[in-house]
């Protein structure tokens, strides 16, 4: 079995462990601990007659709920099939730009979307070694310390995603506002923007309205344990996703992803559990890893960590899966940091106290 490119693989896994997948501790995959919203899952139950009719089409309602919970209007927002399926279209209209500015590394998916209709991708490396995360490349070309391409950046785009991936780095509002007015078409994937707490996140949600260059892409796979429903959402200038939907098939948004996200963007007690858990358990975790000789993570504001290591990730991804059952995502499938990096997701203390300790036998 080919090794997988994305984390949660599980299958992959288990054949590699000789165990079956139930005996598995994922911290591959980035996905909330705590579970999928008992709301979420009731209101599925709930709903099970819907899947006898067709979703409306124009998803109204859950736009019309989508729209309340960030303070926005409803044409601003278009659900899809997970965030994944509004990268496509989002990828469509970057490639009509003459270079894509993306920062790496980068989730490959990125590079997968833009190379399906091909697009020109410029990458604009992250300084790893800066404590500072400023953004890769500068207000203009004659302060860039990277080569510039010809085409002026007014006819570029510019793909990231904050927090990034896999590095955990956040970036302020501020920070990023003045690539809305130095690029063509700006997307922002905040797919992990959720787990900071309203006072920390650095959302350009708010800013929608004055930017019709700005799209923005969110999931409800990570924060709300949803990865097998397929649920995420683009917002974006209504006339931009008007043109989206004519572009793509009809009801790609099922009937229970619709009555999951509805309860789910509305239980603010699981919103508020997930914020406590994490908050402490990525602390206690980072000074665990840091702790142990030869491991260096990286500081994240996400549910995840990027760990520099000074022996091969490939083989003590293997040793934890052989000897420990224990899953964690090699970083093989971002070419710029290869066998030397691991990223794992911040689960509950007790797996992640297991986790360490496995490490520190192996290392």
């Amino acid at each position: 079995m080919n090794r997988p490119l994305h984390g949660g693989n599980l299958n992959w896994a288990a054949t590699v462990a000789g165990c079956p997948v139930s005996l598995l501790t994922d911290f591959s995959a980035s996905i909330n601990p705590l579970g999928t919203p008992k709301t979420a899952i009731a209101s599925i139950i709930n709903n099970i007659s819907q899947l006898t009719v067709y979703p409306d089409p124009g998803y109204a309602d859950l736009r019309s709920h989508l729209a309340k919970y960030h303070k926005i209007d409803h044409k601003f927002i278009l659900p899809g099939n997970g965030s994944a399926e509004l990268l496509t279209w989002a990828a469509r209209e970057l490639a009509q730009q003459k270079f894509t500015y993306l920062i790496t590394p980068a989730f490959s998916d990125y590079a997968r979307a833009l190379n399906a209709f091909d697009g020109k991708i410029y990458p604009c490396p992250l300084p790893l070694n800066s404590c500072k995360g400023e953004l890769p490349f500068a207000p203009s070309p004659q302060t860039s310390p990277l080569p510039i391409p010809i085409s002026p950046r007014s006819e570029s785009g510019l793909l990231l995603n904050n927090p990034h991936n896999p590095t955990g780095k956040l970036w302020t509002r501020e920070e990023i506002l003045p690539c809305l007015q130095q690029f063509s078409l700006v997307v922002v994937d905040e797919a992990f923007m959720d787990f900071l707490m309203p006072s920390e996140e650095q959302s350009l949600i708010p800013l929608i309205g004055k930017y019709p260059n700005l799209v923005i892409l969110r999931s409800l796979t990570k924060f709300y344990s949803l990865p097998g429903l397929r649920i995420g959402y683009a917002i974006a200038h209504p006339e931009r996703l008007q043109k989206w939907q004519k572009w793509r098939d009809p009801w790609s948004v099922n009937a229970l992803a619709v009555v999951a996200t509805k309860a789910a963007i509305q239980d603010q007690e699981f919103q508020q559990q997930t914020w406590n858990w994490l908050a402490t358990a990525r602390s206690r975790l980072f000074e665990q890893l840091q702790a142990i000789p030869g491991l260096h993570p990286f500081p994240s504001a996400a549910n995840y960590l990027l760990v520099k290591t000074e022996i091969s990730a490939t083989k003590l991804q293997e040793k934890l899966l052989t000897n420990y059952q224990i899953v964690i995502r090699d970083c093989l499938s971002f070419p710029e940091l290869g066998d030397r990096y691991f990223r794992i997701a911040v689960r509950l203390p007790a797996e992640n106290d297991r986790l360490v300790e496995a490490i520190a036998a192996i290392v």
